[in-house]
């Protein structure tokens, strides 16, 4: 996608104008946060990484102790992957984890850090758009980016009424348009402008226009119909239903490792599945301790967690992704956010 010739922002003065106004706005005006003081190209890095599926209020304090325990790419790369995914526990979508520590191993035994997004794009987690976040901000690369925010801020600026399938195919679309409008005087701070714009003014629902930098430029702020846009798809939701199994024994709790080659929460510890010790009966509705919700992606899943017992045959060595952690030392194993907040509630019951 392009500019359409008859938008206020397709002559090249009317562009630098719209580039000067948001960066005057932006200048005044962005949140302060901590990878923006003192900045580096190491925190720019890893709030990069958190903030893909993360908001920036749930990803303030883990930055902060991240920056503690692991203070830049060496010591990061120097940290066994457990340590490093217990230390992403709570924020999710772990992947983000194991592929910021193996880029920060790439990292460290490079002579020369690459400043092309490019060239950034063969590491390891990085697409297109943490490859222009990196280098725009970092090596002032002329790399437009494109993420959620940007999209609403040019769906709206250019009225786009087209539907997408996905974001993904939003961005792809609109990159293009992205590239056109970037200031190349101040690329990473104009990319986090216009970031920021769309996080602090144009919200999803209620963008405050009235006090918006770039209104002017904008279509749908001045008709009023801002809301409309953009159109992407609903995603469907999958409804899930999963049954599991709490069973101690001597102050322990039974947990599952789930394998390490599995595409989500590969080595975290949850309450097994009934699937994972099949030779024990289906629960039985009295057995039933509570039922939980969450959801991961598009799936909506809802928990059973009944109460059982383990036969006194059952050799465990014939199941070892199982095994019994004492109730005492949760904190020392790798859970996932949810079950460890389940945990924690249910042992307190029990």
């Amino acid at each position: 996608m392009n500019l359409p010739k008859a938008h206020p922002l397709a002559p090249t003065r009317s562009r630098a104008a719209f580039g000067e106004n948001l960066l005057e706005w932006y200048d005044e005006h962005q949140r302060v946060l901590p990878w923006r003081q003192q900045p580096s190209l190491y925190k720019t890095v890893v709030s990069e990484f958190m903030l893909q599926q993360t908001r920036v209020a749930t990803a303030l304090p883990y930055f902060e102790r991240w920056l503690k325990k692991f203070p830049d790419f060496a010591s990061l790369a120097a940290s066994s992957e457990e340590v490093v995914v217990k230390a992403w526990e709570g924020l999710g979508y772990y992947s983000r984890a194991r592929n910021l520590r193996k880029l920060a191993q790439q990292i460290d035994t490079l002579e020369e850090i690459p400043t092309d997004s490019k060239s950034w794009e063969s590491f390891p987690g990085i697409g297109p758009y943490v490859a222009a976040a990196v280098t725009s901000i970092n090596f002032g690369t002329q790399a437009a980016v494109v993420d959620g925010n940007v999209v609403r801020v040019l769906c709206r600026l250019l009225s786009v009424d087209k539907e997408y399938r996905d974001g993904a195919s939003a961005q792809r679309e609109l990159r293009p348009v992205a590239q056109k409008l970037l200031n190349p005087e101040r690329p990473g701070d104009y990319n986090q402008a216009i970031m920021e714009l769309g996080a602090t003014v144009c919200h999803r629902q209620a963008p405050v226009c009235t006090v918006c930098p770039i209104v002017k430029f904008c279509h749908s702020g001045s008709r009023g119909d801002a809301e409309r846009f953009p159109r992407i798809a609903k995603r469907k939701t999958e409804k899930v239903s999963v049954d599991r199994l709490w069973i101690t024994r001597d102050s322990c709790l039974l947990l599952h490792e789930t394998p390490t080659d599995s595409k989500r929460l590969a080595g975290l510890m949850e309450l097994p599945r009934t699937e994972n010790l099949p030779t024990l009966s289906k629960p039985k509705k009295k057995d039933l301790i509570t039922i939980k919700k969450r959801a991961i992606s598009n799936q909506s899943i809802e928990e059973r967690i009944h109460r059982s017992e383990l036969p006194e045959d059952l050799d465990l060595e014939d199941y070892p992704e199982l095994r019994f952690v004492p109730l005492a030392n949760l904190d020392e194993i790798t859970l996932s956010g949810p079950h460890r907040r389940w945990l924690l509630e249910l042992a307190t019951k029990k």
